[in-house]
């Protein structure tokens, strides 16, 4: 496994694209929260309360180029047709697709972290001089919607991995993932009835698993943060599963 591992983080560091995305990644996240925190006006009392979320509102962006660099990752090597080159070097399947989660899953939380971080450090520096009080890492919410941030984000990584596996084809993949991650909110919206509004929410890997962002008002929440955030993982888990059983038993 650690064999594969390696070969695996060859392929990604020896490549400009994955290090482009990764960065665009950041830089999505960090300039939409900045810009969010920005803008903000506080127009009732206790408007300091929401402000670990706008904080890290950048996430819903971030996570797109994330999603296509973890698509890239399996589905290019099938469009070049290097796929059959890795799988006659790593016969068991599995682990050729577990050595790419696992590389994934360094990259995106090591992208995530910088993301996230540089999210909360521009509404340290921004938030302030507009009158409100920034999020703290002191405050035990806030560090779960942090780190809960980060994982949201690997997890989307997988999801989009397990996708790429299944369809294979890297601009369906992407707009499978895309849509899975921007079409609940959209069909949220759209729809008049409260219950299927609700049930969207809670069903929605990027609805579900945003609610670890929330910090107050919780019980008014579709579905509990953590409990979000295992939605999330069970939409990466179920995919990669879907994927890992089709990469065995399909020709490459």
């Amino acid at each position: 496994m650690r064999a594969a591992v390696h070969v695996e983080w060859t392929k990604i560091r020896t490549v400009a694209s994955p290090l482009w995305l990764l960065l665009g990644t950041i830089a999505a996240t960090v300039t939409l929260s900045a810009g969010a925190t920005s803008v903000v006006i506080c127009t009732s009392a206790g408007c300091d309360g929401h402000m670990t979320k706008l904080s890290l509102v950048g996430v819903q962006l971030g996570q797109a180029p994330l999603a296509i660099l973890a698509v890239l990752v399996i589905s290019g090597e099938y469009s070049s047709g290097m796929i059959r080159t890795t799988l006659a070097a790593m016969p068991h399947r599995a682990t050729a697709l577990a050595a790419k989660a696992v590389t994934l899953t360094g990259l995106a939380a090591a992208a995530g972290t910088v993301a996230v971080l540089g999210s909360l450090l521009a509404a340290w520096l921004i938030l302030p001089g507009h009158g409100f009080t920034a999020p703290s890492l002191a405050d035990g919410a806030t560090l779960r919607a942090v780190v809960g941030s980060i994982l949201y984000l690997v997890l989307i990584a997988l999801l989009s991995l397990g996708v790429a596996t299944i369809v294979r084809d890297s601009a369906t993949s992407i707009g499978v993932v895309l849509g899975l991650l921007y079409l609940f909110p959209i069909l949220a919206q759209t729809i008049g009835d409260p219950h299927w509004q609700r049930l969207l929410q809670q069903i929605g890997p990027m609805n579900a698993g945003l609610t670890i962002q929330a910090t107050t008002d919780l019980s008014s929440l579709p579905i509990s943060p953590w409990a979000g955030l295992g939605v999330t993982a069970g939409w990466a888990a179920a995919a990669l599963l879907g994927g890992g059983l089709l990469l065995h038993s399909r020709d490459a």
